[in-house]
């Protein structure tokens, strides 16, 4: 809309202008409300319902009765439990191995692109494929891990860490972390490539070592983008359940099960939409918090510093 092509008075040019950005954004706005707010109004709508294929009668309201059996579920529990192992791993695990190969990277070597574009090569890789491939590698009979570690000392004889219920949410944990790598690298490379050289050239100049550099100049620099990044990863990791679904279906014993694909379990095996609803209200929940929480320690580093 060409505000200056228009015959109208300056009150109303005002509002014109005023309204004018909304209007670009209604379309947007639009879309968001009904791919994302409509499905979970109605998500968290089922939670107070008793919604379940098996009794396709039923449907009624049931205030809270679906969180007091959540409340009273040790399985709930258990997965919650491996929730935060998952999350908590993977991320760290994640976050560590992207910054050695974000820091590696942004060094000038023969070939470096060819290599950002390998490195780029798991994240390309659907999740589902990903677990497909990891569970073949730990398989005892055909996938060559179980026989490298068996080799190194590492098992006394060749097995599945998957059919484990000690090790068997550690199959998934490692394929996440393979998978999830380049994030960190690629996003983390791009913050560093950033940073103003000169920065790096007066600080050696000054005499700074290296260990000093990376204290004063990359981690202030790095620490937005960060936050960010890990904040993202630990809410798309917690929902996560692709992994978690092929390679164990959360077995053995619930040993591998967390709340994501619980979720799973309760809407899709039981056929009890209203139960997994209000474990999925729950997880919303946690997961609001624990973004709300970094927001702020991120505001209160801020105000420190």
């Amino acid at each position: 809309m060409a505000v200056e092509a228009l015959s109208i008075g300056p009150s109303r040019r005002r509002f014109v202008l005023a309204v004018e950005p909304y209007l670009y954004a209604a379309p947007s706005v639009f879309l968001i409300a009904a791919i994302m707010l409509v499905p979970l109004v109605i998500g968290l709508s089922y939670a107070f319902r008793d919604i379940q294929l098996l009794n396709p009668f039923g449907g009624g309201f049931v205030g809270l009765d679906n969180f007091r059996e959540l409340w009273a579920d040790a399985n709930f529990w258990n997965a919650l439990k491996n929730t935060f192992v998952w999350t908590v791993s993977a991320v760290v695990l994640q976050f560590v191995f992207g910054l050695i190969l974000a820091l590696l990277l942004n060094r000038p070597f023969p070939g470096r692109s060819i290599v950002q574009a390998l490195v780029f090569l798991p994240w390309a890789v659907p999740t589902f494929l990903s677990g497909l491939d990891w569970a073949w590698l730990f398989n005892p009979v055909v996938g060559p891990l179980p026989h490298w570690a068996h080799a190194l000392g590492l098992m006394a004889t060749p097995e599945n860490i998957l059919s484990d219920p000690r090790t068997a949410l550690w199959g998934p944990i490692i394929a996440c972390v393979w998978w999830g790598i380049p994030f960190f690298a690629i996003t983390l490379l791009a913050a560093l490539q950033s940073i103003p050289k000169d920065i790096y050239e007066a600080a050696e100049i000054d005499g700074a070592s290296s260990f000093e550099r990376f204290r004063s100049i990359t981690v202030p620099f790095l620490a937005p983008t960060v936050a960010i990044t890990v904040m993202l990863r630990t809410v798309w990791i917690a929902n996560s359940a692709d992994l978690i679904v092929v390679m164990t279906k959360g077995g053995p014993a619930d040993s591998s099960q967390i709340v994501a694909s619980y979720i799973f379990t309760q809407a899709f095996q039981r056929l009890d939409f209203g139960y997994a609803s209000a474990i999925a209200a729950a997880l919303l929940v946690l997961l609001l918090a624990y973004a709300f929480l970094l927001v702020a320690l991120r505001q209160l580093l801020i105000k420190a510093s």
